[in-house]
């Protein structure tokens, strides 16, 4: 079944980071909140959900996809991101759905399963 992108009502980027990678972290988020009209979200210094790592969320609108996602691409200073659409499917949007800048982790997919059924 083919799905319409206009489906998509946002997008969201999650940017890992430990403690070494915290100050990077810092700079991108400090950097998107300037040159974009993005939603950032709290840091999270614990896995949450289904993130296995430390993160933040970075929420966007899809026509700013063409803005956020490429500088991202030349600008996430190693760190690995998740970027991925905001369908109303939460397990697709974080596997089939999604795209990784840097290492793609191995997320809790049951996490997010068990929340669906809710």
């Amino acid at each position: 079944m083919t799905q319409e992108t206009s489906e998509i009502t946002g997008f969201h980027a999650h940017v890992y980071f430990d403690t070494a990678t915290r100050d990077a972290a810092a700079l991108v988020r400090e950097e998107l909140g300037a040159k974009f009209e993005v939603r950032l979200g709290r840091w999270h210094d614990q896995p949450i959900g289904p993130h296995p790592k430390s993160m933040y969320q970075v929420a966007f609108l899809p026509n700013q996809f063409d803005k956020v996602v490429p500088w991202l691409m030349l600008n996430h200073q190693g760190l690995d991101i998740l970027i991925h659409p905001e369908t109303g499917d939460d397990v697709k949007d974080h596997t089939d759905h999604a795209l990784w800048l840097g290492e793609k982790l191995e997320l809790n997919i049951e996490f997010l399963r068990r929340v669906r059924t809710r």
